[in-house]
Order: structure tokens, then sequence, then C-alpha cells
């Protein structure tokens, strides 16, 4: 695994390294959109205008506490991403957190801020089954 987070001119990429770039890329282009959204939606909160109905005033509070979950959900994707570009950059990403081994290709493909190969993530789930 590269440690280096920039290629050098010349230097031969593996297919692994170009799958990491591309991920890298969709990672970015994630962000934007995620970021764009959010301030879309900060700035309809901000438009609405109070009821003086109690029933449409009770259904506008259920449905901004809704949104601001999902986008608490949005705040800590956006971070996740954040980190996964940061790996990329400094050439740690794709190694498991926990074991230390190469974490497969399509696993990143499938879930790009992961920090845990399958048998770790599954270990992990399995344990937190147990404690429930």
């Amino acid at each position: 695994m590269r440690k280096e987070g920039k290629m050098k001119e010349g230097e031969d990429v593996s297919p692994r390294e170009k799958k990491i770039q591309e991920i890298k890329k969709k990672l970015i282009e994630e962000k934007a959109v995620l970021l764009a959204e959010a301030s879309t939606a900060l700035s309809s909160l901000s438009d609405e205008v109070g009821s003086p109905e109690m029933g449409d005033q009770a259904s506008a509070e259920v449905d901004r506490s809704l949104m601001l979950r999902l986008k608490e959900r949005e705040r800590q994707l956006l971070k996740k991403i954040d980190q996964a570009v940061e790996r990329i950059n400094n050439g740690t990403y794709g190694a498991c957190e926990a074991c230390g081994e190469e974490i497969k290709i399509k696993r990143l493909e499938a879930r790009p801020v992961t920090i845990l190969c399958i048998e770790c993530k599954t270990a992990q789930e399995e344990e937190e089954k147990l404690r429930e």
C-alpha cells in the first residue's frame, strides 16, 4: 500500500490505486451534493412562517424535527467523507483499522467511508448484538 497521497509523474499506478482515486472523486462529488442540499434545507427552514393554527404548528414542528435528524445524519456522513479523503491523501485508505489487512476494493466501492474489512465489521456487529 502506498504511503504517499500524491502520485509522482511517470509512476506506474496499480489498478487498486486507480479505483481508490475514482472513489476519492465520487466522495468529493457526494460531499458537494450534501452541502448544496444542506444549504437549501437551511434556507427553507428559515423561510417558514409560523401558522396561527395549532395543528399546522404541530405538523410543522414534526417536519422540522425530522429534517433536523436527517441533517444530523448527513453531517456525520460529511465528517466520514472528509476522513476518507484524508486517508486517501495520506496513503492509509483501504487498510482495516481493526486488523490492518487490506479492505477489498469491492467493499470500498460499496461503502467508501468504511474503516473496517468485512470480517471485522461482521465481528463488530455480532458483539453489538450480544450486548443488546
